[in-house]
């Protein structure tokens, strides 16, 4: 047998393997402590709830109990400018000393929105794109037109406003929809100085019908009158009446023939 597989039966062969093995242990003990010791490991404190107080509060609040503050600002309808709305590090993370939280407060001025152009659409798609835009529906009017609960017009402020205009987000617009009724409307004609007969025929041919006859004076032929009012009447601001409608007329003596 060699001299060299002799020497590994021997004790001190084994013996400083032995001592080799426990070097090497303590190195990594010592290695594994230490970095555990320098980084704090399972040491840390945790981070307060700061969400929803004023940034003035919440800035005081984590720089008293050792943190770093990161603002940042966004806007949000209906929220109060200066309140902290989102924390990072969520509240209740375990960090360390001189972490910085990052805050997010809500800025007092609205950013602008372009109106979405909502005309001639239906009044539930209108508010849903009006919705998805920032925008709010204010008062909602009706005018004569046959496209019922459709977006006639847009107003903001007393104005009408056309799509593209610029509005602070969260600003609420008011809607004018057609009542559908624009179908069922007829002009008014002119009845006075018509004689009645005439004035029948024309209420027939326009969808009307003859109301009430009132007579004005003496009358001695009442084949031979001639209107000299009737209600509702045609007027600058009034010019159609529902069809079916009754028109109520006077009539006097018309002239001798």
């Amino acid at each position: 047998m060699s001299k060299f597989g002799s020497y590994l039966k021997t004790k001190q062969f084994r013996n400083t393997i032995l001592l080799a093995i426990g070097s090497v242990i303590v190195v990594v003990l010592i290695a594994f402590y230490s970095l555990s010791l320098y980084t704090r490991h399972g040491e840390g404190i945790p981070v307060p709830t700061v969400t929803g107080m004023p940034i003035d509060k919440a800035f005081n609040l984590l720089k008293e109990q050792g943190f770093g503050v990161s603002i940042d600002s966004v806007y949000v309808q209906d929220q109060p400018a200066g309140m902290v709305v989102e924390q990072d590090p969520d509240a209740g993370t375990s960090v360390k000393v001189n972490r910085v939280i990052y805050l997010k407060i809500v800025k007092n001025v609205a950013p602008p929105v372009s109106l979405p152009d909502i005309m001639d659409a239906p009044y539930i798609s209108a508010v849903a794109t009006i919705s998805n835009y920032g925008l709010k529906v204010g008062d909602t009017t009706y005018r004569s037109d046959i496209a019922r609960d459709h977006v006639l017009e847009v107003r903001y402020a007393g104005q009408a406003i056309q799509p593209g205009s610029k509005l602070p987000k969260g600003s609420k617009i008011d809607l004018i929809l057609g009542d559908g009724a624009g179908a069922s409307e007829v002009d008014i004609p002119d009845l006075v100085n018509q004689d009645l007969d005439a004035a029948k025929f024309a209420l027939k041919g326009s969808g009307l019908s003859l109301g009430t006859i009132t007579y004005q004076g003496t009358i001695t032929d009442t084949t031979n009158v001639v209107v000299v009012a009737q209600t509702p009447m045609k007027t600058d601001s009034v010019t159609k009446a529902p069809i079916g409608t009754k028109v109520n007329v006077t009539v006097a003596q018309g002239k001798k023939q």
